[in-house]
């Protein structure tokens, strides 16, 4: 506990005193919440193909109070705004269930390279765009973005709620690694790397260390866990193919999220990556092009959620990686790699081509 919350706690003792004294009454705990009223607008409640007719929406606070095609009477107080929707759309916020805040909008160099002031403004603007899209609320799957959220939160910028992972935790060699080739064999003696001392990424070997580098996470706010369970194409030591992290290792952050009272997430494509996940207790599963029929029935079996974003490999548009490097070529061959068992047994053999 900070040791400042007792001088808090006697300061308003003191001060409800006073005002008991002098006869003053004692000031609303609960002020009125704003209120917000949209006028002739028409629904799209995400179900139905069709939008509304022309329709009334109460909101007050956060929650809506009422819908209705007849005006709503509202009192035209300072809390109160009135919103004329000139018959235009008024839908839902989105979700969206898989970003990297710190990151998506910057480079991977560049994001290796620079100070971490810079990333967090760089992504301050993206996020504010990406409310301006549409999308209120975010699960962030990797990345420092506890100080982004916490400034969201508190008004000093704008974008969507953040649910954060923080840093995406991985093995030596896995999804996560993004030291210099010459930064190992690792020094015990040696600070940590940058990306891992500001939140970026952590590396973990072993179930103990992935049991500490988790509960930090969770001690930093981590609303969820993410781990890296296989081969990814922005790393650069890792097929695609790999399995990451043993049994053992991942059921040591299964563990520390359940005592949380949270879940872990991975990053994996290939069935056994999947598989091993599962069978250590994780609860989600994020990309997985590359599963196979009996896999994603053992997914719904179990009640895994399955977290897909599709690949597409557009020619026409600019790459994150150069032509020809390794980076490039693993995500021209997982964005054209059926999605069958068929094709995934040949899988092997392209990336031995």
């Amino acid at each position: 506990m900070s040791p400042r919350i007792p001088c808090l706690v006697a300061a308003a003792g003191l001060s409800t005193a006073v005002m008991s004294l002098t006869g003053q009454d004692q000031p609303d705990p609960t002020p009125p919440q704003r209120v917000t009223l949209f006028t002739n607008v028409r629904i799209f409640d995400g179900k139905s193909p069709e939008l509304s007719a022309p329709m009334h929406v109460l909101i007050r606070g956060n929650l809506i109070e009422k819908i209705s095609a007849t005006p709503i009477p509202t009192d035209r107080r300072a809390d109160t705004t009135i919103i004329d929707g000139l018959g235009k759309t008024l839908m839902p916020g989105l979700i969206d269930a898989h970003v990297h805040t710190m990151m998506e909008s910057i480079p991977l160099t560049t994001a290796i390279a620079s100070d971490i002031s810079y990333i967090t403004l760089v992504a301050s603007r993206a996020a504010s765009r990406q409310l301006q899209r549409g999308f209120t609320s975010v699960r962030d799957l990797g990345g420092a973005s506890f100080s982004l959220k916490t400034a969201i939160d508190q008004g000093l910028c704008s974008g969507p709620r953040i649910y954060p992972s923080g840093a995406a935790i991985s093995q030596t060699g896995g999804h996560g690694d993004f030291r210099l080739p010459n930064e190992v064999p690792e020094d015990p003696a040696a600070p940590l790397t940058y990306m891992e001392r500001t939140g970026m990424t952590i590396i973990a070997d072993g179930p103990d260390e992935v049991l500490k580098r988790t509960r930090e996470q969770l001690r930093n706010g981590a609303s969820q866990v993410k781990l890296m369970a296989g081969g990814g194409v922005s790393s650069s030591y890792d097929p695609l193919d790999v399995t990451q992290y043993s049994p053992a290792e991942l059921s040591a952050a299964v563990s520390a999220a359940e005592n949380w009272g949270t879940y872990v997430s991975v990053h994996a494509y290939t069935p056994k990556a999947i598989r091993t996940a599962i069978d250590a207790g994780v609860k989600c599963i994020e990309h997985g092009q590359l599963i196979d029929d009996a896999t994603a029935k053992l997914l719904a079996e179990k009640g895994i959620w399955w977290s897909l974003q599709p690949f597409v490999e557009d020619p026409a548009a600019p790459s994150a990686f150069p032509k020809g490097s390794p980076n490039r070529l693993k995500r021209y061959r997982l964005s054209n790699t059926h999605r069958s068992e068929g094709a995934w047994a040949s899988f092997p053999r392209m990336m031995a081509a």
